[in-house]
């Protein structure tokens, strides 16, 4: 109960996560096309779709959802922002083994 917050929102970050993979790979590509691809309903490639353009990381045009070039440099700060993640569930982890 503790984690359930943070377990739904790191699911729904490996969603915007596989969203922005197929994207790269298939740029440019719309949301019924990455539908298909992710075998993810519409409105959750949407809201994905979305949080990505929100972040700065894709853009949308006629012809469907490309990669900034400045997204690439969002994608290497998600990776420095990782590493930090990363070392407080290490810290977490290591509570724990005191109970």
């Amino acid at each position: 109960m503790v984690f359930n917050k943070l377990k739904s929102e790191t699911e729904i970050a490996l969603r915007h996560l596989q969203v922005l993979k197929a994207v790269i790979e298939k740029q440019p590509v719309g949301i019924f096309k990455l539908s298909d691809i992710l075998k993810m309903p519409k409105h959750r490639v949407r809201y994905s779709l979305r949080v990505l353009e929100q972040s700065g990381i894709i853009v949308p045009t006629q012809y469907g959802a490309m990669v900034k070039d400045e997204g690439y440099d969002r994608i290497a700060e998600m990776k420095k922002d990782l590493e930090e993640i990363k070392k407080l569930i290490t810290d977490i982890e290591e509570l724990l083994k005191q109970f």
